[in-house]
């Protein structure tokens, strides 16, 4: 942090990633998948997040889909074409590969009732260890990825001094009908569904550990009262990337994100 305040730190390039915020209504109001990583993890170890991951180079690969057409995503993603297709195939593999939950049907407008079963697993896993794309999966099954299921919500990049970056996007996604998560991960090790507002009770509370991504992002979800209104929301919701700037000011570093002041720091270099 104080060779980048100094400007004597190139940081490293982020990899794209991409998370979905899996939601469901309940009587209480909506309620969000989260899943904690394990402490183990070189990333955020111990910390409450949603499915997801980095892209990987054969989510590019051509998928069929339904929903915006590739030039619309590039729009709102604010990136080219192809970027923009891999981003949309990494937050819906992402979200089968870790919570079970599979955004695509046999046609443009239906969703799989059921991904259980060892069929199911197998192909999962067969994703996870990269034996099989994403795209490769999907035609198999004959399934049309439901792109028009995902709303994007925001984009957040690790703070440039971090030695492990990632540019990410964050999307809502509806629970399909009939389906169910699982801890389906080997990054974690515990999965809950909760109020976005009870889990920003339990970070305010210091019970709930998770990075400044999360907890913004959770807090843009409370005023919501069900999970249309938040789908519908998402398409005003403003994509600028936010990350994290370290500054010295007054012998002390001070690292903030623009837009959260909720997270500025002011740290001692001695």
């Amino acid at each position: 942090m104080r060779a980048l305040a100094a400007g004597e730190l190139t940081p490293v390039t982020p990899r794209t990633a991409a998370t979905v915020m899996l939601l469901r209504d309940t009587a209480e109001g909506p309620v969000v998948h989260m899943l904690r990583r394990r402490t183990s993890m070189a990333f955020a170890g111990g910390a409450y997040a949603y499915p997801g991951g980095s892209v990987d180079p054969r989510d590019a690969r051509g998928a069929d889909t339904a929903g915006p057409t590739p030039a619309q995503w590039a729009e709102r993603l604010g990136t080219d074409e192809a970027t923009a297709h891999a981003i949309v195939c990494a937050a819906v593999r992402e979200t089968f590969e870790e919570s079970g939950v599979l955004l695509a049907g046999p046609d443009p407008h239906t969703v799989v009732a059921d991904t259980t079963g060892d069929d199911w697993e197998a192909d999962r896993a067969a994703l996870v260890a990269h034996e099989l794309s994403f795209a490769g999966f999907l035609d198999r099954r004959g399934l049309v990825l439901r792109s028009d299921l995902l709303g994007a919500w925001a984009r957040w990049i690790t703070p440039e001094f971090e030695k492990r970056r990632y540019d990410t996007y964050f999307f809502v996604a509806a629970l399909p009908e009939g389906q169910r998560t699982r801890n389906a991960s080997t990054e974690a090790d515990r999965t809950v569904w909760v109020r976005p507002q009870e889990a920003a009770a339990g970070y305010d509370r210091g019970d709930l550990l998770m990075m400044p991504p999360t907890i913004a992002t959770l807090r843009a979800l409370a005023p919501y009262t069900g999970v249309a209104g938040a789908l519908a929301g998402s398409a005003a919701r403003d994509l600028t990337p936010v990350v994290a700037r370290a500054r010295l000011e007054g012998g002390e570093i001070v690292l903030s994100w623009p837009g959260h002041d909720e997270f500025t720091k002011r740290i001692d270099p001695a």
